[in-house]
């Protein structure tokens, strides 16, 4: 069964510098290469979910420039459903990233048109009740991310929030959430501990996916179950977009049936087969090669 994954978030595009080393504070470091791409949580998990073999819908705002006009013909092309896609007049969302020769990364974000993504209307409210499978970030406004999670649990859609970049959540807006997937940056910013406790984030969701970067992630519920999945051991070129791949290929796995701690591990394969390759969305795996890792 294919799963209709609907993804409720931001469009960027993506400005990556690679260098050495990344710049202090003050410095200017001369550059390896540069490559310019489509990006932004919310796109980069919908081509995720569709390249590991999803229906996905993308919910979300471009701007009227040049960069949206490329954000959206790029999603098209990833076999993304962009009839809902909302165009903004003005600049669409930027972010600006360093890479360094090990990986590590360094991001800037302009939100653009994504700011004007305010609400829901009846049409994307219908795409939302239709899925299997609503997956939101925190890239767009918060109210948005909340209408979005509203309209999911009232229509009986599975809801996944990646809790990223780390915010000031609203009163009730983890409610709605069936599967809270977080680091541990994240998790500390929603717990206020200075530890990510997995005991304290199941007091406000059901069910929990910790990611934890070279060492895997780590799965719980209320069911009792905590289980740490390994990571995959793969050469590391770049790891900005390895949280996008391993999100959107959990939506697809949750909505194929399979057990979430199976789901856990081929998501796994999906960020490591990401984290092999220099880029945002032009990084992310296709289905093939995320069996191809998952079964060793």
């Amino acid at each position: 069964m294919t799963t209709r994954v609907v993804v409720v978030g931001s469009a960027n595009m993506d400005l990556v510098g690679l260098a050495e080393r990344l710049p202090r504070p003050g410095e200017t470091v001369l550059g390896d290469d540069f490559v310019m791409t489509a990006g932004g949580k919310g796109a980069n998990q919908a081509i995720a979910a569709c390249r590991a073999g999803g229906a996905t819908t993308f919910l979300g705002a471009i701007g009227s420039d040049a960069f949206g006009v490329t954000l959206s013909a790029r999603l098209t092309a990833a076999g993304v459903d962009t009839s809902h896609l909302r165009t903004a007049y003005g600049a669409s969302g930027v972010a600006v990233i360093m890479v360094d020769r090990a990986g590590e990364n360094s991001i800037l974000v302009s939100p653009g048109a994504n700011q004007t993504f305010l609400d829901l209307g009846e049409a994307e409210r219908a795409a939302v009740a239709g899925a299997d499978v609503l997956l939101c970030q925190q890239e767009i406004p918060l109210s948005t991310v909340a209408a979005a999670l509203t309209a999911g649990r009232a229509a009986g859609t599975r809801t996944i929030l990646n809790a990223a970049p780390a915010r000031d959540l609203p009163a009730g807006l983890l409610d709605r959430v069936d599967l809270l997937v977080v680091n541990e940056t994240e998790a500390r910013a929603i717990t206020g501990r200075a530890e990510p406790e997995v005991a304290a984030l199941l007091e406000l969701v059901p069910r929990v996916v910790l990611t934890l970067g070279g060492a895997g992630s780590r799965y719980a519920d209320r069911d009792g179950r905590d289980v740490r999945v390994p990571a995959f051991a793969v050469e590391v070129a770049d790891t900005t977009a390895a949280g996008d791949a391993f999100t959107g290929a959990l939506a697809v796995a949750w909505g194929e049936g399979r057990d979430l701690v199976d789901a856990v591990r081929w998501a796994n394969a999906a960020g490591a087969a990401c984290v092999r390759r220099i880029g945002a969305s032009n990084a992310l795996p296709e289905r093939a090669e995320i069996d191809a890792l998952y079964q060793g």
